[in-house]
């Protein structure tokens, strides 16, 4: 008996996911909730355990290749000796695949050629399969570059082609294809594939190394410039002096430390400063849907944390009703579980607002963009001691500047000034944080 691997819900606004790597080979034998594989998704990295303790039956997904929820990767059956086979699902394209006369397919590749696709390989997709046959991924991206599959080297099972495959094919400039899809014209609002890069001089591309961008890579970048093409965005900036929060921060952070078990750092301060200016100019905490205007009467602060595989933005619930020692904690638990690529999909959904910290890299003073639909990012950056006049003489002062990006179409110039200022009279009086003044 055999039971079935399947891909996960994967949360809110998330249709599809990238298999990043097998842990097992077919045979391995294998332990109830045992990591089996690897997901890749526009948000984070996670992990399909085994639902049944056995052998690691067929693998019907590869390495690269883009699943849905619900999909079938693959089956666990009994410990017998590898005699059992997975059972097929009817329902599944990868499925239909791996049923039993799939061996005859595969041992018949003179035929495929003899039909006219040598010039791609053995696993070439048959005649008879449509763009859509490859997926409603591969469908989707035929008819907008105009690429047909059937020129595409297919790197899936039997020669399917996968949204990688597609996505290298539209980079390459590939429009080798046949038939209506290559006359269709891209949809008018959606951009246009990147144009192929020039060639490198021989002895340059000797040493190049060229590396397929991870599914997180991938969104990222798509999500950083659909922000910049779509929000009319600004930034503005001020700086602050961190002498009080520093002070403080040296004062009492060996008692914080014991009696709430994390470390004091800046970003508690920062966090309840930015509430406390959300409060007061509730246009930077709002987003554009369609012709109207949210307002988000709660405060779900997003907090950039870089890792190996990119930026992630975990988001600290309801941060206005936590305390400074329940934000440190709350930040604390998220960048371990970003390092160790633990996050879920749940845990960076539904932010009102960012707050970004370069400073940490030695950043002087950055234009952060923004993390679409928010209207605004409050970029942190690094404290130095600098040059202020203060009650007529010069002094020697930590500071550090602040920089608000911001949506001009929903926030004016005075706000975002307003907002900053708020920032900062906070920080410069930290009481002011803890009076809820």
């Amino acid at each position: 008996m055999a039971t079935d691997i399947l891909v996960p819900t994967l949360g809110e606004s998330v249709s599809e996911a990238t298999i990043g790597r097998w842990f097992k080979k077919p045979g391995d034998t294998v332990a109830a909730d045992e990591p089996l594989v690897e997901l890749e998704t526009d948000k984070v990295t996670l992990e399909v355990n085994a639902p049944a303790a056995g052998e690691l039956g067929e693998i019907l997904v590869k390495d690269g290749e883009t699943v849905e929820p619900g999909a079938l990767l693959g089956s666990i059956v009994e410990a017998s000796g590898g005699a059992a086979k997975p059972a097929p699902k009817k329902d599944t394209e990868a499925a239909k695949a791996s049923a039993p006369d799939a061996k005859a397919v595969e041992a018949a590749p003179a035929k495929e050629s003899a039909a006219g696709y040598g010039n791609h390989g053995d696993a070439a997709p048959p005649a008879a399969r449509s763009a859509d046959d490859n997926g409603p991924a591969v469908g989707k991206l035929s008819r907008e570059s105009g690429i047909d599959p059937a020129s595409v080297n297919g790197s899936g099972k039997d020669g399917r082609v996968t949204k990688g495959d597609m996505l290298g094919a539209i980079a390459k400039g590939d429009q080798s294809s046949k038939g209506p899809a290559q006359a269709a014209p891209a949809p008018a609002k959606e951009a246009r594939p990147t144009p192929p890069r020039p060639a490198s001089k021989p002895d340059d591309a000797a040493r190049e190394e060229r590396v397929r961008m991870t599914k997180l890579r991938q969104t990222i970048a798509r999500r950083l410039k659909d922000a910049q093409d779509t929000a009319a965005m600004l930034t503005t900036f001020n700086d602050v002096d961190m002498s009080a929060v520093m002070a403080m921060r040296s004062q009492y952070k060996d008692i914080f430390e014991k009696k709430h078990g994390t470390k004091l750092g800046f970003m508690g301060f920062f966090t309840k400063a930015v509430i406390g200016a959300l409060k007061d100019v509730p246009a930077v905490n709002a987003e554009i849907d369609g012709p109207d205007l949210v307002y988000k009467n709660y405060y779900h602060i997003g907090i950039a944390v870089g890792t190996d595989k990119g930026l992630v933005v975990p988001v600290v619930r309801n941060a206005d009703d936590l305390s400074i020692a329940g934000i440190e904690k709350t930040i604390s638990g998220f960048g371990k579980k970003a390092r160790d690529g633990k996050l879920s999909i749940d845990e960076m959904q539904g932010g009102t607002f960012t707050i970004t910290n370069g400073g940490i890299y030695g950043s002087l003073m950055s234009t952060p963009i923004l993390n679409a639909p928010q209207s605004g990012i409050l970029g942190m950056h690094r404290i130095e001691e600098r040059p202020v006049v203060r009650n007529g003489k010069i002094e020697a002062r930590p500071m550090m500047y602040l920089a608000l990006s911001y949506d001009h179409r929903i926030v004016d110039g005075k706000e975002a000034v307003t907002f900053l200022v708020r920032v900062k009279e906070a920080l410069e009086d930290p009481a002011r944080l803890v009076l809820d003044l």
